[in-house]
């Protein structure tokens, strides 16, 4: 799946398509940027179109600072292009390359496992997460019409950093800042919707993935990818005991101003399935022996299970 040159000018569409928008706050239709009915204004800047209502800016603010500067000591972003367009199979920094492996494993089995075989060429696809912007990148390429949306903007992490992909492709995929629980789309309008190694960051695991499958159409799909998965509440909890330790002790912050849900198990899938009658198919990708191994090889030392990642896919059930 990998591209093997990347040339300016690729891609197939010749115009940016732009979603139909309603009002993140009051959840009005708009035809403008500013809503009629509660007044609410978003904004476009640097062709980001901000849709953060500013009660809701203030919520994140201080989990945007933290998450920044934890991404920023990663070493994630870079200086040149080619940083940006290897990913998610190559990682020229060399800092996080274990992780975008994994990223690269999941990525071809998303694609090829379930969207090509279920979104026709010009499908629109919603990328929650989308961070830099590389899958959205990465749709556009393979036909698709992505659209991108995150809480950072910033131009090494961000959506900001989308900007290098734009000589790569007749028009940049639209780009949004906003949160997953309260999108700025009116309802049934994308095909697929991909929660991209984000789900495990909503505040509310019921609420977000409502909002999501309002946004998709009846025939769609909504798609987790990259969220951590754990047999049981004990080995999540002490995953994120452990992840924030280490951040406090690293980075200064254990970055925990919002309350997430932080990781996946059965029961809780089970949950969200009963809550939104939905049913899951749940994808496992190959990530090599050594990867299938590490359950194994922690429970001989002591240690708790090791997450494990699979690629979810809901569907509403009918009837």
């Amino acid at each position: 799946m990998a591209t093997s040159a990347l040339h300016p000018g690729m891609g197939s569409d010749e115009s940016q398509w732009k979603p139909r928008l309603r009002c993140p706050r009051c959840s009005a239709n708009l035809s403008l940027l500013a809503c009629t009915k509660c007044w609410l204004q978003l904004s476009e800047d640097g062709g980001i179109v901000r849709a953060l209502p500013p009660e809701r800016a203030e919520h994140f603010a201080q989990f945007i600072r933290d998450y920044e500067h934890i991404r920023a000591a990663e070493g994630r972003g870079g200086i040149r292009d080619d940083y940006y367009l290897g990913l998610p199979y190559r990682d020229v920094s060399g800092k996080n390359s274990a992780q975008w492996r994994i990223r690269a494993r999941s990525y071809d089995c998303l694609m090829t496992r379930i969207l090509m075989p279920s979104a026709p060429m010009g499908a629109r696809i919603l990328d929650l997460g989308a961070g830099n912007g590389w899958m959205s990148f990465r749709l556009a390429l393979a036909g698709y019409k992505p659209c991108a949306v995150d809480l950072l903007t910033n131009p090494f992490d961000g959506l900001g950093a989308a900007e290098r992909y734009r000589k790569y492709l007749p028009c940049l995929f639209p780009r949004f800042q906003a949160e997953v629980a309260h999108l700025p789309f009116q309802d049934a309008q994308f095909d697929a919707i991909v929660f991209n190694a984000s789900f495990h960051y909503a505040e509310d695991a019921t609420g977000s993935l409502r909002e999501a499958m309002r946004c998709v159409k009846s025939s769609g799909i909504t798609i987790i990818c990259d969220s951590p998965w754990y047999s049981c509440e004990e080995s999540g909890n002490a995953m994120v005991s452990e992840r924030r330790a280490k951040f406090q002790q690293s980075y200064g912050t254990a970055s925990a101003s919002i309350d997430s849900v932080e990781f996946l198990t059965d029961d809780r899938l089970q949950s969200l399935s009963e809550r939104l009658s939905i049913r899951w198919t749940a994808y496992s990708p190959r990530y090599g022996l050594r990867w299938a191994m590490r359950p194994y090889a922690a429970r001989l030392k002591g240690r708790r299970e090791p997450a494990r990642f699979r690629v979810y896919v809901a569907q509403r059930v009918s009837g």
